[in-house]
């Protein structure tokens, strides 16, 4: 079932949206696997004969549940598709995925159909249009708790569709019909303030841990294939809200190799790396630019939920330009690396060397040293030429200063 309440106004500047948050419940048989409410509303690009127009719209009050939403199986993970529109022309989808401790939603996808015309109004196209956007590291929360978010946060589906979600409280892999009241705050509803422990009350800073074990990674694809390299050791700097210490703090914590699972995926201009453990699931996401022939690291994500965590952190960036690389070449750089995710997230690297596309015989291909590497190396030489230069002058000027020694004499 769902229910929904959206409201427009026309102004200058278009048609502005106050929805309220719309109800939702999949259950199969007698049990409720996902449930709560969301406020949805979305910004469609489209083309008309006159050129490209902008429609804005919130999730409507006539939303239901789709018969193509499911509590999943072994092999299909649960859904939760809520139609909507003239004939249920449009859909929106939410896919969900687990592991031992947290439950998240891994893909948000959309259908709309451009035949609408009270939502399309004179679109040039017809037919349904379909985008989706792989957004596990956005919504995330323990098991048998609930996710809850009441800021809202923009969602890019495509370059043409924008999603923003607000006054989100739902639960999936429900064990009960009741959402659990075991909340999962998401980073943006989390206090931002710092609040000076009492007094009376020391407590010592996070104890820094040593430098990280180097881990091998790789990632195949249907064939068997690797099409992802990664040899490092990663140290991740994360800001987060502390319960017992009642303040902001800085914690590092490396990720532990034999504890942690890769996985990724491949393309020929886009491909990841995703590295899981128990408390945290980190993604990096590579892109190689036909025309430069370089290759880059694009895109940041993390979901974490450490001990004294007040709520799963979580954040992303996919705006990166890191790690350059020629196509066909390993990135190495043996020095320590910093790379700033977010304000409040950074990854230090250790002796880093990965390669994310052109991979043969599943074995790096030649280095190419970071220019940290690079420095390091021409400042060595740079000194010995200042010494071995320095030992020239100084001898120049012994011999000059033995010449004018010896012409000082007169013979008798």
């Amino acid at each position: 079932m769902a229910r929904a309440a959206g409201v427009c106004w026309t102004l200058l500047m278009g048609c502005v949206f106050a929805a309220h948050a719309v109800t939702f419940e999949v259950t199969e048989g007698n049990s409720t696997c996902i449930k709560g409410e969301l406020n949805a509303s979305f910004s469609i690009s489209y083309n008309t004969t006159n050129g490209t127009r902008v429609s804005v719209f919130a999730l409507p009050a006539s939303a239901s549940v789709s018969d193509r939403s499911s509590c999943g199986s072994a092999a299909v993970p649960p859904e939760l598709a809520l139609v909507f529109g003239d004939t249920h022309a449009h859909t929106l989808s939410l896919l969900f995925s687990r592991d031992q401790r947290l439950y998240r939603v891994s893909n948000i996808s959309l259908q709309y159909n451009l035949s609408d015309g009270d939502t399309f109004p004179q679109s040039s196209s017809t037919g349904v249009q379909s985008v989706i956007a792989s957004v596990w590291e956005l919504m995330s929360a323990r098991l048998n708790s609930t996710y809850r978010c009441v800021s809202s946060s923009s969602i890019s589906l495509s370059a043409a569709v924008n999603l923003t979600l607000a006054d989100v409280r739902m639960e999936a892999y429900m064990s009960s019909a009741n959402i659990s009241a075991d909340e999962s705050v998401c980073s943006a509803d989390q206090p931002s303030t710092t609040v000076a422990p009492p007094p009376s009350t020391t407590t010592a800073p996070p104890p820094v841990p040593p430098v990280p074990e180097r881990g091998n990674y790789s990632v195949t694809d249907g064939n068997g294939t690797v099409c992802v390299l990664a040899l490092m050791g990663l140290q991740l700097n994360i800001t987060h809200f502390s319960t017992t210490r009642n303040q902001s703090v800085s914690e590092l914590m490396n990720l532990q190799p034999n504890q942690t699972t890769a996985s990724g995926s491949c393309g020929v201009t886009d491909s990841s790396l995703s590295l899981s453990d128990e408390r945290t699931n980190l993604t990096f996401s590579f892109t190689l630019n036909s025309t430069t022939q370089k290759y880059y690291l694009s895109a940041v994500s993390v979901s974490a939920l450490w001990p004294d965590m007040s709520g799963v952190f979580v954040t992303v960036n996919r705006s990166l330009s890191a790690l350059q690389c020629s196509v066909g070449r390993s990135y190495v750089c043996s020095a320590q690396q910093t790379l700033s995710v977010t304000p409040l997230f950074s990854i230090n690297t250790f002796r880093l060397q990965l390669q994310p596309f052109n991979i043969t015989a599943n074995r790096f291909s030649t280095a190419e040293e970071c220019r940290v590497d690079q420095e390091n190396m021409l400042i060595p030489i740079i000194v010995g030429a200042a010494l071995a230069g320095l030992v020239l002058i100084v001898l120049v000027a012994y011999l000059i200063g033995r010449k004018r020694t010896h012409a000082g004499y007169q013979t008798i």
